[in-house]
């Protein structure tokens, strides 16, 4: 499989990242990419609930193992995982999973490290939500534990990010010292993570699980509260990836590192809506109104940005 024909996989699997994916300088096209096929690919065996927990921790467990030794023999099943398969996208990125590795295995050893540790961190992540919650309900115990779990499937990719681009681009990357970079990098992809948290409260609700600590989930009024609470919180972390996305030297680096930060933005007004009047309902921003965040996004770079100190 050619890199255009991953790019056309990468489309059907995903609505708003592949604009950014698209926009992204060439220099570090291939490696984020990549590692967005990757991860996305262990989301499907973590989320696939015609599988059995134990089937997917054990998929989860040897996909780690590739990420970290290139031992492949977990892979015997994954034909049958495949097969069972709803999203048609979902089921042709597992066939293709030996072309993705191809491609992992082409980058620059730098870039094709960084890939792996990010791709082992989000597993590790995913591994222990399906501990925690299984095919049953549960609660997080408290702040902390979500702010962990945030920073594992989402939070490490704003540092991956950082890394990434400074080892692609060098001087052309940011003038803002790296551990700032990082730091509100952490911070942003927390605060998407929280987004789509706050997005799912309901249908997570019906499931049985509460991703939201410190709160009775049969409570409306409690739950509402600690939505607002948790909404500030996301906010703070979008805040800190337009301040991000404004300190890169690249216009297309910052078209494509804000659009995420903006469409957070939009969906948070939209949560807040929605719990005026119906807050079970998943929320879920239009494609006209993602169309205006990614011209929003290619205004923003003319904008100034800001340097270090």
């Amino acid at each position: 499989m050619m890199k255009r024909d991953l790019a056309t996989l990468r489309r059907e699997v995903s609505r708003s990242f592949d604009l950014s994916l698209r926009v992204l300088p060439g220099a570090m096209r291939d490696g984020v990419g990549i590692a967005y096929l990757l991860a996305r690919a262990s989301d499907t065996l973590a989320d696939t609930a015609a599988v059995p927990v134990a089937e997917r921790l054990s998929c989860l467990d040897g996909f780690a193992g590739e990420m970290a030794s290139g031992t492949r023999d977990w892979r015997r099943g994954l034909a049958a995982f495949a097969g069972r398969q709803d999203h048609a996208g979902e089921r042709r990125l597992l066939e293709s999973l030996d072309d993705c590795m191809e491609l992992l295995d082409s980058l620059p050893a730098a870039q094709g490290a960084m890939v792996r540790e990010v791709v082992g961190t989000i597993i590790g992540g995913q591994r222990l939500d399906l501990l925690r919650f299984g095919d049953g309900g549960g609660q997080l115990r408290d702040a902390a534990e979500l702010e962990d779990y945030c920073f594992r499937v989402a939070g490490c990719v704003g540092v991956f990010w950082t890394r990434m681009g400074r080892g692609a681009m060098g001087d052309r990357f940011s003038d803002v010292d790296d551990e700032i970079m990082e730091r509100l990098g952490d911070d942003f992809g927390r605060g998407l993570q929280l987004v789509n948290i706050l997005r799912d409260v309901g249908e997570d609700g019906a499931n049985g699980r509460c991703y939201l600590p410190g709160v009775d989930p049969r409570d409306p009024q409690a739950m509402l509260a600690a939505v607002r609470t948790w909404c500030r919180r996301a906010a703070a972390g979008l805040d800190a990836g337009i301040t991000y996305a404004g300190s890169l030297n690249n216009w297309r680096l910052r078209t494509a590192t804000v659009l995420p930060a903006l469409i957070g933005v939009e969906t948070l007004e939209r949560i807040h809506a929605r719990d005026r009047h119906s807050p079970a309902v998943r929320v879920k921003v239009s494609r006209a109104v993602v169309r205006s965040c990614l011209w929003q996004a290619m205004i923003f770079r003319h904008q100034p940005r800001l340097r270090a100190g």
